[in-house]
């Protein structure tokens, strides 16, 4: 399968990359770069091309929570808001995040050197290491609040990427847990939390492991519900 693509020359790029987008493939390469020299990029980048379309094809296919492309102005989605995107630009060379809670905003600092173009790649992958962060941080609280109540102490808590389950116990009681849950509903996460919690106990789904579950949360119901309905979105990520 060969691909359209369009060309794009830029003083900035120091390699040539591929951009692959909704509706277009751009190659951006130096001024310097033959087209023949592109055009055998290309072709030595096809198994990535065709599996990066594929991505950002199903990516649309199911109606993505995040938006296509990271600028000012654009909602992102976390737990039960849509925070407004804020973009400024400072001379470090790092990209910082900051959430300002009261006014459901992001405002993301980019370095002044970073190309126009390498924006949105930047900020999807900084929000990416924030919203761990925020998982971490919001897991641990809810595990503080439900392990007490029957001993339900986990060896560890770690964060994942998952692409098709949202947690897990692991025989010695470490827990993951995917931080794809920040784009839904805290309920969701919490909910979640106390399920992994709850194979502490029972590492199996029997009888007695869903009344545990409903000891912490009565309405859990809900929450898996909302996972099986909008889970599909939510794994899609950033």
């Amino acid at each position: 399968m060969s691909f359209d693509y369009q060309i794009r020359r830029s003083t900035r790029a120091k390699n040539t990359r591929l951009v692959v987008k909704p509706d277009k493939i751009e190659v951006v390469a130096p001024p310097h770069v033959s087209e023949k020299q592109i055009k055998a990029f290309v072709a030595q980048h096809q198994d990535w091309l065709r599996q990066a379309v594929q991505r950002v094809t199903d990516k649309a296919s199911v109606n993505s929570l995040a938006p296509s492309e990271y600028r000012d102005g654009v909602l992102v989605p976390f737990q039960d808001s849509q925070l407004l995107l804020n973009l400024s630009f400072h001379p470090a060379k790092t990209l910082k995040v900051h959430h300002l809670v009261s006014d459901d905003k992001l405002l993301v600092k980019l370095p002044i050197s970073l190309a126009p173009e390498q924006h949105s790649d930047h900020i999807r992958h900084a929000l990416s290491h924030w919203m761990k962060r925020q998982a971490q941080q919001q897991a641990q609280l809810m595990i503080e609040k439900h392990a007490p109540r029957f001993g339900l102490h986990p060896r560890s808590l770690r964060i994942k990427t998952q692409k098709s389950r949202w947690g897990s116990c692991g025989p010695n009681n470490d827990i993951n847990l995917n931080w794809l849950l920040m784009l839904a509903p805290a309920a969701a996460l919490e909910y979640v939390v106390v399920h992994e919690l709850c194979h502490i106990k029972h590492k199996n789904h029997s009888a007695a492991f869903w009344q545990l579950v409903a000891e912490h949360l009565p309405n859990y119901q809900q929450q898996r519900h909302w996972l099986k309905q909008h889970g599909a979105r939510v794994m899609q990520g950033l």
